[in-house]
């Protein structure tokens, strides 16, 4: 459905639910999911919710900011600034604070994750070597020496 514009507004282009929802490749529900959170607010036009350009830019900051791992709170405190601050320095200076939190835990992340990975492999070593001195023969088995976990075959 694209609605009509209203008056004043002949070049707007709204979207209905469904066109938004799919063009930004998420649910009905999602869309909803946001509006209640306050970071979108539909237009109605009768029993029908459209969104504006503005309304489909805020949702791909949300949908952004989400993939990037903030939080909700975040995003609409950013979204918030965004409408308060036409020159968006306040903004500005918010959306760098949290990318450097945002940087500063990913590397925290990636920092344990190498970390649990030298671990696994220290772990992985000493049972194929465990398998090689107390039972050779199975050693040389499929099961105990794959490179890369074995998936258990479905039920």
């Amino acid at each position: 459905m694209s609605a009509a514009p209203r008056t004043g507004e002949m070049s707007e282009r709204l979207y209905s639910v469904g066109e938004l929802a799919r063009e930004l490749g998420i649910t009905p529900r999602a869309l909803r999911f946001y509006e209640d959170r306050g970071l979108v607010a539909p237009r109605r036009i009768g029993r029908h919710r459209v969104y504006t350009h503005r309304d489909r830019a805020r949702l791909q900051l949300v949908l952004r900011g989400k993939r990037l791992g903030f939080s909700l709170r975040e995003i609409a405190e950013w979204l918030a600034l965004y409408d308060a601050d036409p020159a968006q320095l306040r903004q500005t200076r918010y959306l760098l604070e949290r990318v450097w939190r945002r940087i500063a835990e990913l590397e925290r992340q990636r920092r344990d994750i190498e970390t649990t990975l030298e671990e696994l492999r220290a772990i992985e070593r000493q049972a194929r070597d465990h398998l090689r001195r107390v039972a050779p023969g199975l050693a040389g088995g499929r099961m105990a020496l794959h490179p890369r976990p074995v998936r258990d075959p479905e039920p």
